[in-house]
């Protein structure tokens, strides 16, 4: 097959396989998943010949990268793979999840639609296309963030798939409930907002005179929405990630201007606001996120009860503002124009309490693959203490615990994180 895209240093081919929405039936409903084929153009060498590494792409709910170059963690990978990326079932150009493509179901028939977007059936496609484009052969996985708790899923059920396995910023615990993650990480968010407000001294002004504005009058953002000031505190998701602070910071020091008419929010700051978040565009992640923790067991709005606990998020006037971080509330639904149609699904989806289990501690424990994992001490969204729990329950795990990144590291120093894990995973030294 020519290849069917020309980058710098790469080519690239695209591959859509037609694979079961349910592999309980896999005579039913059809869906299609996309993946990108990455090779080097190295002409020393037949990329064609070189073995698969599969990328996980964090989420749950965001289509893989969409490179514009050979660099950073992708230059490492070709220099020995040829690099799949994977549009996860849901997301990108694999058959997209979205209020449109729904609308034809009932809110019963959407949420059991999407019963199946979850780790467990995203590793039915990975080896279902493995089959397809190496059949007989191991490949490589490499997972980021949500992308992490897909590898171990891989691990658990299709181990005989994979040569070996990595995993940046996202190794989950194997057993703590929804509850007790949000719980971790309220305690992550806290620590962020406090690291935010005093790295930029003007911050906490510049909020609050915002969140004011929004208590006493009436603001639409670029997508039509009202701005509210929980909708605000919704920009914290981006202070655990790298540059994302200044992200943050230089979006504030737009938001009001003083006009002759008074006093009012800046055009530029709508407009980026929108870009700063995903619910709209990315519907997977407010309806599923709080299922990836779910083993025979019901969410019930995890983060939404759990902040119940933390009453210096719920601003007033007068206290300090304070930035959330990824966690979902029931009012997405309500508030997100996207999401509204979904409202019902997403109220069913959180009260299903039979999904099935993600994990065999046995299994895992007997694991034979190789896995080298990078843990981020100051991670905001996979809290250490659990990862590092988890490192002692899956055999033939390695890992690198370092503070020098967050939670995105792979995009801002990919090359040297996955050169240090290979390196690791297979006992060489650094190059």
């Amino acid at each position: 097959m020519k290849p069917e895209l020309s980058l710098a240093g790469l080519s690239a081919r695209k591959h859509t396989f037609t694979l079961p929405l349910n592999y309980d039936d896999p005579q039913g409903k059809k869906i299609q998943v996309f993946a990108r084929e990455l090779l080097s153009n190295d002409i020393n060498t037949d990329s064609n010949e070189r073995p698969f590494l599969v990328f996980f792409q964090g989420g749950p709910g965001f289509g893989a990268i969409r490179p514009a170059a050979n660099s950073g963690w992708i230059k490492r990978a070709l220099t020995e793979f040829r690099v799949l990326l994977l549009d996860q079932r849901g997301t990108g150009l694999s058959t997209p999840v979205s209020y449109l493509s729904l609308a034809h179901f009932n809110s019963e028939l959407q949420a059991e639609y999407l019963s199946h977007f979850r780790a467990d059936n995203i590793i039915r496609d990975a080896e279902a296309i493995r089959e397809q484009l190496c059949p007989g052969q191991k490949w490589s996985i490499l997972g980021q963030s949500f992308g992490g708790f897909c590898v171990l899923k891989y691990l658990n059920d299709a181990p005989e798939g994979v040569k070996e396995a990595y995993i940046t910023g996202g190794v989950p615990s194997l057993t703590r409930t929804a509850d007790e993650v949000y719980q971790a990480t309220y305690q992550r968010v806290l620590a962020k907002n406090r690291d935010f407000f005093t790295r930029f001294s003007d911050a906490q002004e510049l909020v609050t005179q915002m969140a004011e504005h929004l208590t006493h009058h009436e603001v639409r953002i670029a997508t039509g929405e009202r701005l509210t000031v929980e909708m605000l505190q919704l920009l914290g998701i981006n202070i655990g990630m790298e540059q994302g602070p200044e992200s943050v910071y230089y979006l504030l020091e737009h938001a009001l201007i003083e006009t002759d008419l008074g006093t009012h929010v800046n055009p530029l700051f709508l407009a980026h606001f929108c870009h700063l978040l995903d619910f709209n565009t990315n519907p997977i992640f407010a309806l599923l996120h709080e299922s990836i923790y779910c083993q025979r067991s019901a969410s019930n709005w995890s983060a939404q009860r759990v902040r119940a606990q933390y009453d210096e998020f719920n601003y007033e006037f007068g206290k300090p503002f304070l930035f959330t971080g990824e966690m979902v509330y029931p009012w997405f639904f309500e508030q997100f124009t996207n999401l509204k149609p979904l409202k019902h699904a997403a109220n069913l989806l959180a009260t299903k309490n039979n999904w099935p289990t993600l994990y065999n501690l046995d299994t895992l424990a007997n694991n034979q693959v190789p896995v080298a994992a990078a843990i981020y001490s100051e991670d905001m969204f996979v809290e250490m203490r659990y990862s590092l729990e988890t490192a002692k329950q899956v055999g033939n795990l390695k890992y690198w615990l370092t503070s020098e990144y967050e939670h995105n590291g792979i995009r801002m120093d990919g090359e040297h994180i996955l050169d240090k894990l290979i390196a690791l995973n297979r006992g060489e030294q650094l190059r």
